[in-house]
């Protein structure tokens, strides 16, 4: 890269006012939207002093009426399907500022806060590192607004989005081709069907566990819908020829990958609400009476996480085998779910103790059965 291409880049990658207004106003929108379309209430999980949080699980009518105001606002000439993808660093500049300004703000107003509920109760550390790294408040609100479930929202939906936008780049380039309706279906299905089951995210541990800080509110709005879509990025500039059968077992690979994610996270979302329904047909079996020991949990300890590390994977092998970048995805997902995973496991021996132990023994695999 030459000296003026690098200066372009850096220019390119400075917050913009334009960058700015298209970020507020996307946030403004799906606040408006959380609040005043019709929604599913649903009640989170029982927090130690016993309060349960109820989240608004309206995303998907947000996501199909935004794309509808979308697809007008392209008919009527008032804006480009291109708008994101040209904007693509300024946005993702613009986007880390306003994570950055948030978590100070985050951690500024937790530790100043007097609740004593789990939701808002200060658990403040003394590292100011750690504390405005993993936040210091539970499940902080504003003007009514539960901000984690907000933020996971807007980052699911801006993944979608961009991609979009890249889809209409590649159209105008001429470049469309199997290897991108492939990516393309993939990534699209995975984030319609999250805002399907929306109401699932109440039941993991992001919500009921993590407390709001930078790693959160980077990770929702910066990561996942900037780094989730270098695939995108990727085809965009480089023309991929996919074999019909690396084309098929792409797709297999993908539904697998769906079936145990999507398949796992249903059976322990249901057996949260109630613990005696039935798993694959049959009465649960439960250690302790509180670790589901039937179904994708019977397997492994973690095996949502191996359908999430497969469907990561069927997101970059449209993308061929030239190059590591389209692996990037991947590759930090297993990074990510490994260290999680220990977390988790850290987390729920100190927690569930003995139980954890025989918990253990019944299922001794990990992710993956047989290898970890």
């Amino acid at each position: 890269m030459d000296a003026a291409a690098a200066a372009g880049v850096l220019a390119a990658l400075a917050p913009s006012w334009s960058a700015a207004v298209v970020l507020a106003s996307y946030l403004a929108y799906l606040a408006a939207a959380g609040a005043l379309l019709p929604r599913k209430l649903v009640a989170g999980a029982v927090l130690p002093d016993s309060s349960r949080l109820h989240y608004r699980c309206n995303g998907l009518l947000s996501l199909l009426l935004l794309l509808g105001l979308s697809a007008l606002g392209v008919y009527t000439g008032w804006m480009t399907p291109t708008v994101v993808a040209d904007r693509g660093l300024e946005l993702l500049s613009t986007t880390f500022t306003f994570s950055v300004i948030v978590s100070f703000l985050l951690y500024y107003t937790g530790l100043r806060s007097r609740h004593q509920s789990s939701s808002l109760k200060p658990h403040a550390t003394g590292s100011f590192i750690e504390d405005w790294w993993f936040g210091v408040q539970l499940n902080p609100h504003f003007m009514g607004v539960d901000l984690k479930f907000f933020f996971i929202r807007a980052g699911m939906m801006a993944w979608l989005f961009i991609n979009l936008s890249l889809l209409a780049k590649s159209y105008l380039a001429g470049s469309v081709n199997r290897a991108v309706i492939l990516y393309q279906f993939f990534c699209g299905w995975y984030i319609i069907d999250y805002f399907i089951h929306e109401e699932f995210m109440t039941s993991t541990w992001d919500i009921i566990a993590e407390r709001l800080g930078f790693m959160l509110v980077f990770g929702d709005l910066v990561f996942v819908p900037f780094t989730f879509t270098i695939q995108g990025w990727w085809l965009l500039r480089n023309k991929v020829e996919l074999p019909l059968l690396a084309s098929v077992a792409n797709c297999i690979i993908f539904l697998i990958g769906y079936l145990v994610f999507r398949g796992a996270n249903k059976q322990k979302h249901l057996f949260k609400k109630d613990p005696k329904a039935p798993i694959w047909g049959k009465p649960p079996k439960v250690v302790g009476g509180k670790l589901l020991v039937s179904g994708y949990w019977g397997i492994a300890r973690h095996c949502n996480y191996l359908g999430d590390l497969l469907l990561a994977l069927s997101f970059s092998l449209p993308c061929g085998a030239s190059s590591v970048i389209p692996y990037f995805y991947p590759t930090y997902l297993l990074i990510l779910l490994i260290w999680r995973e220990r977390r988790d496991e850290a987390r729920c021996s100190e927690k569930y103790k003995d139980i954890w132990a025989e918990y253990c023994k019944l299922v001794p695999w990990r992710i993956l059965p047989y290898v970890y």
